[in-house]
């Protein structure tokens, strides 16, 4: 059972989860069937497909055309027919035990015993629904977020049962169709993602209904201040207040007063137009900045570090997956293990252990690993080992940014897709660090791209400054400077929007290479602000005034071509012959003359700010000091030899 024996893919289900499994895996070159009970159910699922993938096309977001995915999907409302060839099969049916049984059961006899068997379940222990096979060791969950066309994250679940062989093979399934995989290595309820919002949600209910707080007090201070993207009330008002309410129901846990209020009156949110919030009768979730008061974020943010202690300290997962999982299945503005080094483990802990004492609520009871951290110093960045190590000597650790040097290209990707790889401090100050530690001697050029489909970055994540002293932002932030002053050649390589902040960095290297659907703009303006990396600056610099205060002035956006014909960028290319593109460049780069590019660079920078005179003068000394160079000799042999020249940087 591996990822090489997977070709085709069944898909149990056309709602909403099951028809968007079924749209990512025809998407990404499978073959798939998607079966349901009744051909209006079926028919229904196919339509959302086809319009989401039509859309898809239009906004150049295919790889293949609209009309070949849907050539790749079949559909049946005959279980035995949709499975019989199936390698893997994901069942995505409501959420019923009894149900799922009868499915799987079907399943075991439907199948070989080499099919890989998956639940998209969120709520069901994947363990229970593999009683119903007698080969439980090939059942696992494949765990996606709605709507799977847009979330990245899939959470692979072990059962009780599961084989190390089935979860691999599902984990690199996953990958092979472009969706980033977490594993849930124990068979906990909530698994990852939900075991970390309950308490976020569920905590300021309690607050509330005990009247130690309001309700826009919470989602005020919790987005406004603490950089969430939504309140837990409002987050509440848009998934159900009865989902969360029959969660804790069946995980058999306290239920805060005011949801069970709200549930037993039938106001479940914004599907009933009441909730938390009116959306009949007045304007929903409207809390704003100064609605939030004195609101105890310690208390929320504890409860949720103490479930991650759990989830790390009982081998559920690592910190790494605890945050990625977090980040794209919730999208938060950073890691709740890396929050927690940042607050420091034993702030946390001390405000667990003052509550336990205060309620004697079991919610409070500091997770013993979270206890043996603390008490072996590991409390944090500060400390230099919490849930992470830090380490001075040695890159990284990073957790929105991912490098990798190989054949002396340094390339550097952006790793927040969830928020469109907006730069937070905390990559901003990674991409500081990287690009002023990375040994130059090892790199010939770089380049820095976007994770995701969407952006190259889509500007700064006001959220993630929040705690900020606006004096402290007025400074010029150093990760454009070190970009800039990067002794080697650095190329953006631009897919998508390239906005605000994103178009300050890629303003910050050399070169810039877009897709034709990129967009480029400086919307600070429309927010009463100005850039604030360097952007009116090298704005100037790059395009003449005139063109530079028609993109700050209006806050509008230009597609590629435009960026193209203004020449801020070098090339707009289809999608298709970007990689290509960029290639052609990074060929040059990495092959050219190291220490003729470095003074060229610096040269170029350089003389932008010096009278012509002096500019030539620079000019005049770099030439100087290259002449007598190894890399001239063998530029120069190579010439006259008519081959390609071996620079060594020497």
């Amino acid at each position: 059972m591996s990822l090489d024996s997977i070709d085709r893919v069944a898909v149990l289900g056309a709602g909403n989860m099951g028809h968007g499994i079924t749209e990512v895996t025809a998407m990404a070159g499978y073959d798939v069937t998607m079966r349901d009970i009744k051909d209006e159910f079926i028919e229904d699922g196919y339509e959302s497909i086809k319009w989401s993938v039509e859309k898809l096309e239009e906004k150049e977001m295919l790889e293949d055309s609209a009309e070949e995915v849907l050539g790749r999907i079949d559909t049946t409302t005959d279980l035995e027919e949709a499975v019989a060839d199936a390698d893997l099969v994901i069942e995505a049916a409501p959420e019923d035990l009894d149900l799922k049984h009868d499915i799987f059961t079907d399943l075991e006899e439907y199948t070989s015993g080499d099919t890989l068997l998956a639940t998209n379940t969120s709520s069901l222990p994947i363990s229970d629904i593999a009683e119903a096979v007698d080969s439980s060791e090939r059942v696992l969950g494949l765990h996606f977020f709605n709507p799977p066309v847009k979330m990245d994250l899939v959470e692979v679940i072990y059962g009780e049962d599961t084989s190390d062989e089935a979860a691999e093979a599902g984990y690199e399934w996953v990958e092979s169709i472009d969706k980033t995989p977490i594993y849930v290595r124990k068979d906990v309820r909530g698994f990852v993602v939900n075991t970390i919002v309950g308490p976020f949600g569920g905590e300021p209910a309690f607050m509330v209904s005990n009247d130690e707080a309001t309700i826009r007090e919470a989602d005020a201070t919790m987005v406004h201040e603490r950089g969430y993207p939504m309140g837990p009330f409002e987050l509440g008002d848009l998934t159900g207040i009865d989902v969360g309410y029959h969660v804790r129901k069946e995980g058999d846990s306290p239920i805060p007063p005011i949801t069970e209020e709200k549930v037993e009156a039938g106001d479940l949110g914004q599907k009933t137009g009441k909730g938390f919030y009116d959306y009949e009768d007045g304007d929903g979730a409207d809390y704003e900045p100064e609605d939030a008061g004195d609101f105890d974020w310690l208390r929320v943010e504890a409860r949720m570090i103490n479930r991650a202690a759990f989830l790390v300290g009982e081998d559920v997962a690592t910190p790494e997956e605890v945050d990625t999982g977090v980040q794209l299945g919730l999208g938060f503005p950073e890691g709740i293990c890396r929050r927690a080094d940042k607050i420091g483990l034993d702030t946390v802990l001390e405000k667990l252990e003052t509550l336990y004492e205060e309620t004697g609520e079991d919610r409070f009871e500091p997770h013993p690993y979270l206890e043996q951290l603390v008490a072996e110093g590991k409390t944090g960045e500060e400390a230099g080992a919490g849930f992470y190590s830090y380490d001075d000597d040695s890159l990284g650790p990073y957790h929105d940014l991912n490098y990798a040097l190989e054949d002396g290209v340094l390339s550097v990707e952006l790793d927040r897709p969830s928020r469109m790889n907006a730069l937070s401090d905390d990559l901003l100050a990674e991409i500081d660090d990287l690009f002023s530690n990375v040994d130059t001697d090892e790199v010939r050029c770089a380049t820095i791209e976007g994770a995701g489909d969407q952006a190259f970055c889509a500007g700064a994540d006001v959220s993630g400054f929040s705690d900020a002293d606006p004096t402290d932002l007025m400074d010029v932030t150093p990760a454009f400077e070190t970009v800039n002053d990067f002794e080697r050649p650095v190329l953006a390589k631009i897919d998508g929007f390239c906005l605000g902040g994103g178009l300050e960095l890629a303003l910050a290297c050399d070169l810039r290479v877009a897709t034709e659907r990129s967009s480029f703009g400086a919307p600070e303006i429309n927010l009463g602000l100005i850039p604030g990396g360097g952007g009116t600056q090298r704005l100037t610099r790059v395009l003449g005034e005139t063109r530079a205060k028609e993109l700050v002035f209006r806050g509008n956006h230009i597609d590629a071509d435009r960026a193209e014909e203004w020449g801020l960028i070098n090339r707009s290319v289809e999608r298709e012959d970007f990689d290509d593109t960029v290639s052609e460049f990074v060929d040059d780069l990495a092959g050219g003359p190291p220490i003729a590019l470095k003074i060229a660079k610096k040269v170029m920078n350089e003389g932008e700010d010096a009278s012509i005179a002096a500019a030539v003068a620079m000019e005049s000394q770099g030439f100087g000091l290259l002449s007598s160079t190894e890399d001239v000799l063998e530029g120069t042999a190579a010439f006259a030899e008519d081959r390609e020249p071996e620079f060594e940087g020497k």
